[in-house]
């Protein structure tokens, strides 16, 4: 017997012995007791099964068994055991919002753990109250299964912040913290995971481990980018800083590769604690010719007047491809004037095309937050629940110019796809080399990710045609 066809099995009889026991009025044994509080959670209805077959990639579909609802940590190391001790273990994989791209959260003829359930049973007045904010010691513990932008709304309320932030906030803190975790401020703190003091993790035996730097130090640095292949990370204790108001946020085009990448370089040798002398924020994007010129031709950034002088400059200079670096400075309302000032200043460093710095004054909630903005908007338009055959990559700072001139100006020259192309440098020396997460052995290196979406029929079959299979093994997933 399969372990699918087991793992079925095992759920019908468990589940009809434990009706029977309860009309019966018999009062289980120890092994029921345990066996019925972790059964009585799993859902195995078709519309559980379903919602839990596929993740945001849509490339993937594997249907699991059942769908646990956790009510606590306790639940998920009891369904590991519960696996370990059956003959045949079956898969076990959570799943917070389900944002990956090839399958990582689905669980053929398993059981897939709904992070999300934790969250639901831990509110008070509408309110998680698996968060707790330290403003003496700038932290804050929060569970697993919670979304960064909610992290976000609460920190603010003491006016701190998480030091770094993925581009996109409608994901779970265990979901990142198992990958990296990287952003535009990790030129200057580095990842997300390196910016945690302590995590609980729930391990591959079942056991229930607080862990940091000093205690299981092993499971610590194992768990912390090791996609989810050495426990289920259920809380973190992540770093604080104290948070401003607002954000100057830039966008400055080039059309050569190496002003982009030599400005990018320079910006991120300014890593002043505080930022006093440079950026908090960078990260870069890549604009093929086609794109520009015959792409959709809106943005939440640019105005139509803004994309027309983007294109133009794509046609007046014949390059294949125009980059952008995206910056930004925080500030307060008292220190508005000297922001900019010092913006100015910096500006006058850079190599950028004259006539083209696109500078944008919003708050410092708007400026995080600004994918999920965007996201409303594909959804509406009815292109966010599509195929995703995303790439990221963690590429030496040797062979950057190498990757522009195979990818940007080769394999992708003639394409239009839908999507982002993000190209940006970090400082290796702001990651720990003991965490499971791979980078290249050169003191930078840029990460370069194909954010591809497939909206059209075939769009799919092309893009994957178009993907190396050399690719197939990146050394780093944001």
């Amino acid at each position: 017997m399969s372990a699918r066809a087991y793992l079925t099995s095992f759920l019908i009889v468990t589940t009809s012995h434990l009706h029977t026991l309860a009309t019966a009025g018999a009062f289980p044994d120890d092994d029921d007791i345990f066996a019925l509080d972790i059964v009585s959670k799993i859902r195995t209805d078709r519309n559980s099964t379903i919602k839990a077959s596929m993740d945001f990639g849509h490339i993937v579909e594997a249907i699991p068994n059942g769908v646990l609802h956790p009510t606590s940590p306790n639940d998920i190391a009891a369904l590991i055991r519960l696996s370990l001790s059956q003959p045949k273990p079956f898969t076990v994989a959570p799943r917070g919002q389900g944002h990956s791209a090839r399958g990582q959260a689905v669980a053929p003829g398993g059981v897939v753990v709904d992070m999300r359930s934790l969250n639901d049973h831990h509110r008070v007045v509408g309110r998680c109250c698996r968060m707790n904010v330290s403003t003496h010691e700038l932290w804050v513990d929060v569970g697993g299964e919670q979304l960064w932008i909610d992290v976000l709304h609460t920190t603010l309320e003491h006016g701190l912040a998480p030091r770094v932030w993925t581009d996109y906030l409608h994901i779970t803190v265990g979901g990142t913290l198992s990958n990296g975790g990287i952003g535009g401020q990790a030129f200057r703190h580095g990842p997300q995971i390196s910016n945690v003091h302590e995590l609980d993790v729930v391990t591959g035996t079942g056991e229930m481990i607080s862990c940091s730097p000093d205690r299981n130090s092993d499971l610590f640095f194992a768990a912390l980018g090791g996609l989810g292949q050495f426990g289920v990370i259920t809380r973190a204790r992540i770093a604080l800083e104290r948070a401003l108001k607002r954000v100057l946020w830039v966008r400055l085009a080039y059309s050569d590769v190496q002003s982009f990448t030599s400005d990018q370089e320079l910006l991120i040798s300014k890593r002043s604690a505080g930022g006093s002398d440079g950026f908090d924020y960078i990260e870069g994007q890549v604009q093929l010719n086609r794109t520009l010129t015959e792409g959709r031709r809106s943005s939440s950034f640019f105005s139509p007047s803004e994309l027309d002088q983007l294109a133009n400059l794509a046609i007046g200079t014949g390059s294949a491809a125009i980059y952008y670096i995206e910056g930004a400075m925080y500030y307060h309302d008292d220190t508005a004037s000297s922001t900019s000032v010092k913006l100015e200043t910096l500006l006058e460093e850079l190599s950028f095309v004259p006539g083209h710095a696109f500078v944008r004054d919003v708050s410092y909630v708007d400026f995080l937050d600004r994918v999920g903005r965007d996201e409303q908007k594909l959804r509406s338009a009815g292109v966010w629940d599509v195929p995703h055959p995303w790439l990221n990559l963690f590429v030496p700072r040797s062979r950057i110019v190498d990757c522009d001139a195979g990818v940007f100006k080769s394999i992708l020259k003639d394409t239009k796809p839908v999507g982002l192309v993000l190209m940006y440098p970090m400082n290796k020396d702001r990651w720990d080399d003991r965490m499971t997460t791979a980078t290249p052995d050169e003191d930078m290196f840029y990460a370069v990710g194909l954010l591809r979406s497939a909206v059209a029929a075939g769009d799919l079959e092309q893009l994957e045609r178009r993907t190396p299979p050399s690719w197939s093994s990146a050394t780093g997933r944001a």
